[in-house]
């Protein structure tokens, strides 16, 4: 009997960004979507969602956003997983 390894969680848990820099999201095994809060996302977009196999990239962050902790919940085939933080430091 073959084994196959299957990693699941969002790796790394914590993220850390300057202004500008963007965050990439893969998933090889499912629909893949990142919900921050709509009241507080460092990005011009809350949600981000792909299919099997995309990669899901934030884009760059607001210029107006303040440096601070963002978090986002991570789905794979509309299945909470885990949740994540993006830390925005100042310059």
């Amino acid at each position: 009997m073959a084994e196959k390894l299957v990693l699941i969680g969002v790796f790394p848990e914590v993220t850390l960004l300057e202004k500008g820099d963007q965050v990439v999201w893969n998933s090889l095994s499912g629909n893949l979507r990142v919900e921050f809060d709509p009241n507080r996302c460092p990005f011009g977009s809350n949600v981000f969602q792909g299919p099997v196999g995309s990669q899901l990239q934030s884009g760059p962050s607001r210029p107006d956003v303040a440096p601070g902790s963002y978090k986002y919940r991570f789905f794979i085939n509309d299945q909470f997983i885990a949740n994540g933080e993006v830390i925005i430091r100042p310059k």
